[in-house]
């Protein structure tokens, strides 16, 4: 059975979508019996450095680091993959394994990105073989005999539409969109919302969320101007389903702004308050993704 997975995207800055994606993978992996894996595809580099990354020393972890440095030395890392099957084709052989997946704890694996994905558009791929590459590089983890049997997978996306964000937006089951409660965040949802319909294919359309994130709360309450955004996103999700036929779901999860969240990351627990919200977030999407 092929594991389902999510892909999180939003063409604007900011607005929390590696710190969604670690989140998430951190809650499924500790709180249920599921095997995830992470893969970061943003060539920032940001989920690699949450992961990987001392914040105290500004240096890499020693146990993420060696592992790293040895990934990329004997060349098995996923931008290493695109140039076996850049030049092999369909039938690229590459060792998927423990040298390309970083195993964080038992329940939870990561892919980290590496910096040479900047020049991934300029390297001589067109969008549908970087499609195929996508669905063949997941297949060999799926049908790994040396890997866990994952049962959800969650891509860390570029904010910006290279190929291989095309690639993965194209064969996910569900495209989650963060979106922080202000005119910029609207504004931007919109255009995002927009590109995705005119650009993904083939049919049928992954399904897509759209949740708020960053929200204030005070007094134990989402403040007014978090209540107007959310009015518009809502509103401007069924407007979008409509006109383009195409199914967007605004969930009622909300995650809060939480200044000590990166202070969480770095250390490995998020605040209670964040779990719960992340909970209910994750139980949205897995009831999204089986309907």
């Amino acid at each position: 059975m092929s594991p389902k997975s999510i892909a999180v995207i939003n063409f604007k800055g900011g607005v929390g979508k590696t710190t969604v994606t670690w989140s998430l993978g951190n809650i499924i992996s500790q709180g249920t019996d599921r095997e995830v894996l992470m893969l970061d595809l943003d060539p920032q580099m940001s989920l690699t450095e949450a992961i990987g990354l001392n914040e105290n020393t500004g240096h890499l972890d020693d146990k993420f680091g060696k592992w790293y440095e040895k990934s990329l030395k004997h060349r098995l890392t996923i931008y290493d993959a695109l140039e076996v099957f850049k030049k092999a084709g369909h039938n690229f052989k590459f060792p998927v394994g423990f040298d390309t997946i970083y195993q964080i704890d038992e329940q939870l694996h990561f892919v980290p990105s590496v910096e040479e994905l900047y020049w991934l558009d300029l390297d001589g791929f067109e969008g549908k073989n970087v499609k195929d590459f996508i669905r063949q590089f997941i297949g060999k983890i799926t049908n790994s005999a040396n890997l866990p049997k994952y049962d959800l997978m969650l891509f860390d996306c570029s904010p910006s539409f290279s190929l291989l964000t095309y690639s993965v937006l194209s064969c996910c089951d569900l495209i989650l969109i963060p979106v922080n409660p202000d005119y910029f965040g609207s504004r931007g949802l919109s255009l995002v919302l927009n590109s995705l319909q005119k650009r993904i294919e083939p049919y049928p359309f992954p399904k897509i969320a759209v949740f708020m994130n960053k929200a204030k709360i005070y007094g134990g309450l989402l403040t007014n101007e978090v209540q107007f955004y959310m009015r518009e996103v809502k509103r401007l999700c069924a407007e979008i389903s409509k006109d383009n036929n195409i199914e967007v779901r605004f969930l009622e999860s909300t995650i809060r702004e939480s200044v000590g969240l990166k202070r969480a990351i770095n250390e490995g627990e998020l605040p209670r308050e964040l779990v719960r919200e992340f909970e209910q977030l994750w139980r949205e999407c897995e009831e999204y993704l089986n309907k």
